[in-house]
């Protein structure tokens, strides 16, 4: 029942918001934080960013274990539901491993202020950088971005837009990342006998021009390393193989089995990922991908 469910709330919400156009379709916010890091046995500060207009952020900075050299530093960007709570299991690996993490609640969620909406977000990406960028911890270090399903599109779409971030970034990874947000809405609402009529029409009201394939082009240069299950029923593996087409070299596609965005409870793609985040340019010996071997 839950598929079904899920397919009218989404209908519902397209019907309800046909004549604006707005984008808080894409969001799914969670006020509060149920839990923090120290439940994972993790050391964690409390960060509070501002929005360029004036909207309080909250995030979690995650240091490297005590005794671990510091090798650089992860900006994760999580998907559409819930809080930074939810999601810690994305990164709460890294830092372990000598990565110190910053872990963003973009307005609207966890403590956050404000409502999610575009292009306001994309402001909430720029709070963290800046802060990273004034973060001694930070400074002579790699700085990579690992984004997760709606994560990684926004994190896509503002490489993409803003130059000069771009440059500072060494690494993407992105991890169940929609190539297309109304692509993904058609998806849903055919899942469903309910909506399967209206999955044309009404996915035509999910706004589509900030979506991730169609910023890809634009990392020209930036080595990206997309995770995609084959399983994933609320994001489908074409989303990743879009994306992967859609990118310049350096790229590489790792298929992976499981529910959306479970990647790194497996080991090996921890390990996989670990290998890109140090040599960016070759992945740790993985070779680039044929997208029609993957498919198959």
């Amino acid at each position: 029942m839950a598929q079904p469910r899920r397919a009218l709330r989404l209908a519902l919400l397209a019907l309800a918001l046909a004549g604006s156009g707005c984008s808080s379709l894409l969001f799914y916010p969670e006020p509060g934080q149920p839990l923090t890091p120290r439940a994972a046995g993790l050391d964690y500060r409390d960060v509070e960013l501002r929005a360029a207009d004036g909207t309080r952020l909250h995030a979690w900075w995650l240091p490297a274990k005590a005794g671990q050299e510091v090798r650089g530093t992860v900006l994760h960007l999580h998907g559409n539901g819930g809080n930074l709570a939810w999601h810690l299991g994305g990164s709460w690996w890294l830092p372990e491993q000598g990565w110190q993490v910053l872990l963003l609640d973009y307005r609207g969620y966890g403590l956050s202020e404000g409502s999610p909406a575009l292009p306001e977000v994309y402001g909430d990406l720029e709070a963290a950088f800046a802060w990273l960028e004034a973060e001694p911890a930070v400074r002579g270090k790699p700085l990579a971005v690992l984004g997760q399903s709606l994560g990684g599109a926004l994190a896509v779409h503002f490489l993409a837009q803003q130059r000069e971030r771009r440059g500072q970034v060494s690494a993407l990874v992105l991890d169940g990342v929609p190539a297309s947000y109304r692509e993904v809405a058609r998806h849903m609402l055919g899942s469903a006998w309910l909506t399967w009529p209206l999955q044309v029409p009404l996915s035509w009201l999910v706004p589509d021009g900030d979506s991730a394939v169609e910023a890809m082009p634009q990392l020209q240069g930036l080595p990206v390393l997309i995770y995609h299950s084959r399983d994933d029923a609320l994001v489908p593996l074409a989303n990743g193989l879009r994306l992967y087409r859609a990118a310049a070299p350096p790229r590489f596609f790792q298929p992976t089995r499981g529910g959306h965005v479970q990647t790194f409870a497996e080991p090996a793609w921890r390990a996989l990922m670990l290998r890109f985040l140090a040599d960016p340019q070759a992945a740790g010996g993985l070779a680039e991908s044929s997208p029609d071997e993957i498919s198959r």
